[in-house]
């Protein structure tokens, strides 16, 4: 059994930071990756950065140089520092963890339940 808590959300005026954190518990084996992701009324989940345990990361073009991903391997949690806030990037986000739950099986996928962020102009 794996469990992600995610808190940080809010609302917040354009041009403003947000700060949100996901911690991972219960049967955790080995984290490869973790990561955060976003959905907006009306479309479709998408990618908006990872970072793997050895620290490589990866961003949405459309996050670059405003948003930052960092993980504390320790307490196997994953953070998203959002600064720069814009309208659009009001959306519910979902934090991401890829890794094993034990020796000899396969990696899956677990997801948080979502903490909305809204941003207003």
């Amino acid at each position: 059994q794996v469990q992600l808590e995610e808190s940080g959300g809010g609302l917040v005026q354009a041009g403003g930071s947000l700060r949100l954190s996901c911690t991972c518990s219960g049967s955790i084996f080995t984290i490869y990756r973790m990561g955060w992701h976003r959905q907006a009324p009306g479309k479709q989940r998408e990618l908006v950065a990872t970072i793997t345990a050895g620290g490589d990361t990866n961003y949405a073009s459309s996050v670059k140089e405003r948003f930052t991903i960092s993980r504390d391997n320790a307490k196997n949690t994953v953070y998203l520092q959002m600064n720069s806030l814009k309208s659009e990037d009001t959306a519910v986000y979902y934090c991401n963890f890829f890794l094993k739950t034990s020796w000899g099986v396969r990696t899956n996928d677990y997801w948080g339940q979502g903490t909305q962020v809204t941003v207003s102009s």
